[in-house]
């Protein structure tokens, strides 16, 4: 079997311990920028008006009914307003080196038997999660010594003081792969003081007997290219006519459940909802415009870092499921093509606020001691 990376010029999720060298964090409470006034707020990119809403910071009119609240708000950006003093190209230049020599990695194993490793009673990890991840980390210190990086399988490296914090998913989609089933990548995604600023994915595309690959990438106000072409999120502004994706973590809890139920209700009045199993993977089909949404509760930083910043330089809105300004540390996460992201909320919203009230815990999963970060 021939390794095929396409050349470009341009998980499930998985719940584990806390890193010992990671400290927990608490949410603070946002405060949006009416219509994003002033410096440090843009209003999004695309072609659309993207919309949105947001408890407790809508106009200083009575509050209207929902669905008027939905149709008048907007969401804010979450990305980078930079890549900071590395000029673009070159960081966009090494974060796709890393995940397409991860990729190779991947390529090598991926009509080879498996050694499979558990987490936990259903969450996987194979040898070539941590090969992959050993590729990557070796093209970023190679090119940026000083740089923080948060590795899915081997924690927290560097220097906290960076301004940069890299976050490797090096097989994102791990049972897939374990089964061939094709729908896993290699994700790798740089915040830069916090906010994602450059982004690549390599999503592994075929089956047995022929995969491929395609390369997904983004940088905070570049766009976003599939294989050197630029790409956006659909237009469509319909539930009933859109695709959308979810996906589940391995502890059947409240949040798991109410997201089964979610995704029974949105079966019902869109044309399907599918579980893929690999984040990274259904965020760049949201950004490819092949369907319109997708949302997961408990994901982790390495499983959004890349994807959110190709979504929203696709044109797309991000936000938390409460509708809340979202970042890269947070619990959970609602990616749509912009237009459609009102009418999501209307559902996923308040279903995730009566989490809340059950005193389900939606701070921030953690926030790498002493990083500093704008959010």
């Amino acid at each position: 079997m021939g390794k095929c990376l396409i050349s470009s010029t341009a998980t499930p999720n998985r719940l584990c311990k806390m890193h010992r060298s990671v400290g927990t964090f608490n949410h603070r409470k946002p405060s949006f920028p009416l219509f994003f006034s002033g410096k440090n707020s843009l209003p999004p990119r695309g072609l659309h008006n993207q919309t949105g809403f947001f408890r407790g910071c809508m106009f200083s009119k009575p509050k209207p009914s929902t669905q008027a609240v939905l149709s008048e708000t907007r969401f804010p950006r979450m990305g980078a307003q930079s890549t900071g003093p590395i000029p673009a190209n070159q960081l966009l230049e090494v974060v796709e080196k890393a995940a397409r020599t991860g990729a190779e990695v991947v390529m090598d194993a991926v009509n080879k038997p498996r050694n499979i490793a558990f987490k936990g009673l259903t969450d996987l990890v194979t040898d070539t999660d941590k090969m992959s991840e050993a590729a990557v980390l070796q093209v970023v210190r190679e090119n940026f010594k000083d740089h923080l990086i948060l590795g899915e399988e081997g924690g927290l490296i560097g220097e906290s003081s960076s301004d940069y914090l890299w976050c490797i998913d090096p097989l994102d989609g791990t049972t897939n792969f374990a089964h061939c089933y094709p729908s896993f990548a290699v994700s790798v995604g740089v915040l830069f003081q916090g906010k994602p600023t450059a982004a690549a994915v390599v999503e592994f595309v075929g089956g047995p007997m022929c995969w491929n690959t395609r390369t997904f990438k983004a940088t905070a106000g570049g766009g976003a290219f599939c294989n050197s072409q630029k790409i956006q999120v659909s237009q469509t502004d319909q539930v009933e006519k859109s695709l959308l994706v979810t996906g589940f973590g391995y502890e059947h809890d409240d949040a798991w459940a109410t997201n089964m139920d979610l995704f029974k209700k949105f079966t019902d009045v869109s044309r399907g909802v599918r579980r893929l199993g690999a984040a990274a993977v259904d965020m760049c089909h949201v950004a490819l415009g092949i369907v319109e949404g997708y949302w997961e509760y408990r994901l982790k930083p390495w499983d959004m870092a890349a994807g959110v910043l190709i979504v929203e330089e696709a044109g797309g809105a991000v936000t938390r499921m409460d509708g809340e300004r979202f970042c890269v540390f947070d619990r959970s996460v609602l990616v749509s093509n912009g237009v459609l992201h009102p009418k999501l909320l209307e559902r996923i919203g308040p279903a995730t606020e009566k989490l809340k009230e059950k005193g389900i815990d939606f701070s921030w999963w953690f926030k790498p001691e002493n990083y500093h970060a704008d959010i």
